[in-house]
């Protein structure tokens, strides 16, 4: 037989460089001029084949190149079983429309070419053959698929376990040749490339499917321009997986990015976890590899198999895959959206106040744990009835992206941009936003772009070195909670996190992200001892690229999704967190541009006080006063939130001191105190009711405190309801909210009362309408306490007592307005007298 030279021909979709070696290869072989009767008696029974001369010859080489069956046999469309070793899925459920470029010239009668033509072997070349085998081949479709070559079209094929691979055009089929290990190929005498399909036949099976590699790319110039520059704003609408119609076909688009990757091949339920002949090609240099997958759809599992550098391979995730299954289980899956949103009123009125300006009242959730066992369309018939009684304005979810350890509470991300399976589907999850936008509650969720884990099948050496991750040891790991830190300063890491943030906005509708453990992406000396941390350009320990990342997230997410808020979980004095990120301060950088930070000041301070007991109390008095010495430095939320009560922390009501009574009423009083005090309060779930356990993931709230029948319900019952009347008072006071982060809206009335263990301020709104509140923190009742008030407010009436018996309370009330004396008390020209109660807060507003 004569040796199969290497192939070529021009090809549209292989580099220049390659095609023009292919026709110095074609140059060297020129057709000899010789009479076609001494030429058929020369050329050996394949040469016949692939260049006929006669037209007796072309009769016969077209009959053996395209036979017609004897009964001719239609294919039907529809697709076969795959045996193991190979396999496809009839579910695809196409949801994006690519662009779709000419349509491919129609199927034409079998004409040979010209006379003139050179034939080429149709087989690959053997270094074709091994880089496609090893799984490092950059340009599979440059060398699979159909290429018109000199003699006609080369059909190539590589499907591993296959006993024959026939092409199928119109009613028209050949059989290609078997060249061994999974490989096919045969040169057709056509003009054209036509429409075809391919009968792969296994044992036991045969499937007619389409030719993956017959497609052109699905990413256009745009689109990988931008990536490459790390400006794709809507980055999970071309990376991932996605079903789509692409040049008139229905199937699936995968693509990765990988810069550092010999080659990627797509492993999956569709072809048996085998991705050998399934590989993907680069896109130029952008590091992006791509796959259109014809047949595969919805709800198909898939990894991305990458060959490192050092040619080992590993099985990844998909960075951006929008479903995962269930953990334990680790593969990504495919999936579309098919949700109909129903808030559009809520998202129409979103905007109409900014959130430091309006009342913001936060019921911290572990949806997990919330109500354990439920599902998120469960949890949607139950959790937006739940806190709407309660009069909350807004949800905070716990991390809902996919992590695989539940003990982390999701703060150890390895799917950003899925909602954990844990509880159903991302239309599950939409679901759910949906409910509780539909009765009015907003919804935050916590975002953790600061680190993610270490799991080897996902993003740590993602395609063998470093991608993610910073490449200095010393910057990459992260000493307190043994994770990988992202590397903010490689334009693709921050596009990945920038477009995670805005993916979570606009495509679940979430009001908000609070923003994990700011405090420690803006230090390079965080948790770091010296010597472990190398200091920035200018000699400093800010991170200037976190800086970076962080004012462009921010200035992404409020420009692209108006109404949101961005919130930080930020522990130091860093100047400017909540400040327009074109706004130098005194440090000399422009502020982080987050919307709200969490107090953690306060927090600790006010925690710290509430733990003494009332009688050491007064040498502990500054801890409740000093959080308005900087309260105006910056937009701030009040947080009690799940980290205070885990732990051996204790519950917020397990921290105060004295009896059960003493506790309860310390509770109460310390929430009267915390919303009416400057800022956005947020409570943690359980703490509404005074549960006496710290939280655990494993059993959520112990709501059987609620339960009529325990002999205590009443006392948890009664917080249950101050809380839902502080939250009342607090959306029909403007006074609470509406100048939050302006000095005008606040004035101590008392704040030195030590001795007495007793605090009073007022609230004022933007017309100076008032709201005084009194908070005693010692457990003995104050009779005819004197307190210097505004003498334009001719009565005042309580309008919430901590001490209420309805709440538990031991029912030391005012019942009646109380009118202000002329008797100047405090600097101001008049003041009241009240009986205050033990341990309570009391609020009054002008009769």
């Amino acid at each position: 037989m004569t040796p199969r030279p290497p192939s070529s021909g021009p090809d549209p979709q292989r580099p220049a460089e390659e095609d023009s070696a292919d026709k110095s290869a074609a140059k060297k072989t020129p057709a000899r001029k010789t009479p076609a009767k001494k030429t058929a008696a020369k050329k050996t029974a394949a040469a016949k084949k692939a260049v006929p001369k006669t037209t007796a010859a072309k009769k016969a080489a077209a009959k053996k190149a395209v036979p017609k069956t004897t009964a001719t046999k239609k294919t039907a469309p529809a697709r076969a079983t795959a045996p193991k070793g190979t396999g496809s899925t009839g579910r695809a459920t196409p949801a994006v429309e690519a662009p779709v470029p000419p349509e491919p010239a129609p199927v034409t009668p079998l004409e040979p070419a010209g006379p003139a033509a050179v034939a080429v072997s149709p087989a690959l070349d053997a270094a074709d053959r091994e880089r496609l085998l090893a799984g490092t081949h950059h340009a599979p479709h440059a060398v699979l698929g159909a290429h018109p070559v000199p003699g006609g079209v080369v059909f190539r094929a590589f499907r591993p376990y296959a006993r024959s691979v026939t092409v199928v055009a119109g009613e028209l089929r050949t059989s290609l040749h078997d060249d061994g290990d999974g490989f096919f190929s045969a040169l057709l005498p056509l003009r054209d490339i036509p429409e075809y399909r391919l009968l792969v036949a296994y044992e036991g099976a045969e499937l007619d499917t389409e030719d993956m590699y017959r497609f052109l790319p699905t990413l256009g110039e745009l689109d990988l321009h931008l990536i490459g520059e790390g400006r794709h704003e809507q980055l999970w609408h071309v990376l991932g997986a996605h079903p789509m119609t692409h040049q008139g076909a229905t199937g699936t688009r995968f693509s990765v990015w990988a810069p550092n990757a010999r080659g990627v091949r797509v492993a999956g339920t569709f072809n048996y976890w085998d991705g050998t002949g399934w590989p993907m090609r680069s896109l130029g240099s952008t590091g992006v590899w791509e796959l259109f997958a014809p047949g595969v759809g919805e709800g198909e599992l898939y990894k991305f198999e990458i060959t490192r550098p050092d040619g080992s391979r590993t099985l990844r995730a998909d960075p951006l895959a929008r479903r995962t299954q269930t953990p334990p289980d680790t593969a990504s899956v495919v999936t579309s959206s098919q949700y109909e949103w129903g808030d559009g009123k809520w998202l129409d009125r979103r905007a109409d106040r900014p959130p430091h300006e309006a009342p913001f009242s936060v019921y911290e959730v572990h949806l997990s744990s919330w109500r354990p066992g439920l599902t998120y369309r469960q949890l949607a018939e139950q959790l937006p009835a739940y806190v709407r009684d309660l009069g909350f304005t807004h949800v905070e979810l716990m991390p809902v992206a996919e992590h695989p350890f539940g003990g982390s509470w999701g703060y150890q991300v390895t799917g950003f941009y899925a909602p954990t399976a844990r509880m159903g589907t991302p239309d599950d999850f939409r679901y759910l936003v949906d409910r509780l936008h539909r009765a009015g509650i907003g919804v935050l969720m916590d975002w953790v772009p600061a680190h993610f884990p270490r799991d080897d099948w996902a993003l740590a050496e993602f395609d063998g070195r470093p991608l993610y991750e910073h490449e200095d040891p010393l910057r990459s790991a992260h000493p307190d909670w043994g994770t990988l830190e992202f590397d903010f300063g490689r334009r693709e890491v921050r596009n990945f996190l920038v477009a995670n943030a805005v993916y979570w906005c606009e495509e679940f509708h979430i009001d908000g992200l609070r923003v994990d453990a700011v405090a420690s992406m803006l230090y390079l000396d965080y948790s770091r001892e010296p010597g472990q941390w190398l200091p920035n350009v200018h000699g400093g320990r800010e991170n200037l690229d976190a800086v970076a990342f962080l004012q462009e997230m921010n200035a992404t997410v409020y420009r692209r999704v108006p109404g949101v808020v961005t919130v930080a979980e930020e522990s130091t004095a860093w100047d400017g967190v909540t400040r327009a990120t074109h706004h130098k301060g005194p440090s000399g950088f422009g502020g982080l541009g987050f919307g709200l930070k969490w107090n953690m000041g306060w927090m600790h301070d006010s925690l710290q006080y509430m733990s003494h007991e009332p009688v050491h109390r007064r040498y502990h008095h500054h801890e409740m006063t000093f959080s308005m010495v900087y309260a105006y430095s910056e937009n701030y939320v009040l947080p009690i939130s799940h980290d205070e009560v885990v732990h051996g922390k204790r519950s917020l009501v397990s921290k105060m001191p004295g009896d059960w009574w003493q506790q309860r009423a310390g509770h109460r009083a310390y929430l009267g105190f915390m919303w009416a005090h400057p800022g956005k309060q947020l409570l943690f779930m359980g703490q509404e009711f005074a549960q006496g356990a710290e939280w655990s993931e494993a059993h959520g709230p112990d709501w059987w405190l609620l339960d009529p029948h325990y002999g205590a319900e009443a006392d948890h019952r009664g917080v249950r309801d101050l809380v839902r009347d502080l939250n009342t008072v607090y959306r029909g006071t403007p006074a609470l909210w509406e100048l939050d982060v302006h000095p005008d809206g606040f004035q101590w009335v008392v704040g030195d009362a030590v001795e007495d263990n007793v605090f009073a301020f007022l609230r004022y709104d933007a017309q100076g309408t008032p709201l005084l509140a009194v908070s005693n923190f010692s457990p003995v009742v104050r009779h005819d306490y004197r307190l210097g008030v505004p003498d334009d407010v001719p009565a005042w009436h309580e309008v919430v007592n901590t001490d209420a018996a309805r709440y538990g309370g031991s029912g030391v009330v005012q019942p009646d307005p109380v009118k202000p004396e002329a008797q100047g008390w405090h600097g101001r020209p008049a003041s009241i007298r009240l009986t205050l109660p033990p341990l309570a807060t009391v609020w009054l507003r002008p009769a």
